[in-house]
């Protein structure tokens, strides 16, 4: 479907294309042949030409650069360079079968003109070299699909530790029955040590040394 297109692209563009290089080319001519005539000069009267040239610019960007089918600008290309290679072989019948009174828009519409300066020939040539470009010739890429395949459809449910997860518990430990004792020097009698400055008082012995129930037997 896209050769179709790009065929009837082509050819629209190669007639609208000639025409809009003609009114283009025939203004500007006009209009700067008569600055000089006078001696001055008004560009605003330079803007309608540049209007007709810069769009019969735009399509031919958009022919010979988009990546559709190259059967566009081949037909265009050939339906602008044949009318040029035609005055090789008879050029007065070639030009007597483009009409050269016609006007448009009140403006004279000599078609003849951009045939006999050989620009047709210039854009055909570029249309067809339009035509190699190896980016025409390559299929389009087809668009990845959604991450669907990517990602599980299922979100999975979140793990929950069952019983069975756990270690087996082991031998339960002896507790430990020893009895608290508090350590007493053997010689009561033995001085204390001294204590230093930097010493809590509670981290030295009770001052005497003695246990309550040996005080109690000297009693």
């Amino acid at each position: 479907m896209r050769h179709l297109w790009s065929f009837l692209a082509g050819l629209v563009v190669a007639p609208v294309t000639w025409v809009l290089v003609t009114l283009g080319q025939d203004g500007s001519g006009r209009t700067v042949n008569r600055w000089v005539e006078i001696g001055t000069y008004s560009t605003p009267n330079l803007i309608e030409p540049a209007v007709y040239l810069g769009v019969a610019g735009v399509l031919l960007g958009l022919l010979g650069t988009l990546r559709f089918s190259p059967l566009g600008p081949l037909v265009a290309g050939l339906l602008l360079v044949v009318p040029y290679l035609g005055l090789f072989v008879a050029p007065f019948t070639v030009r007597d079968r483009v009409p050269g009174d016609l006007k448009l828009l009140g403006d004279p519409l000599p078609l003849r003109q951009p045939l006999d300066n050989g620009t047709l020939f210039l854009i055909g040539m570029l249309l067809l070299m339009a035509v190699f470009s190896a980016g025409r010739w390559r299929r389009r890429p087809v668009p990845a699909t959604d991450g669907a395949e990517l990602t599980p459809d299922v979100t999975p449910a979140e793990q929950r530790p069952a019983s069975t997860d756990w270690p087996p518990p082991g031998p339960p430990k002896d507790p430990d029955t020893a009895p608290l004792t508090l350590a007493y020097p053997e010689n009561p009698t033995e001085p204390l040590p001294r204590r230093t400055g930097g010493e809590s008082p509670w981290s030295a012995p009770p001052r005497g040394g003695n246990r309550p129930d040996d005080l109690t037997d000297r009693r």
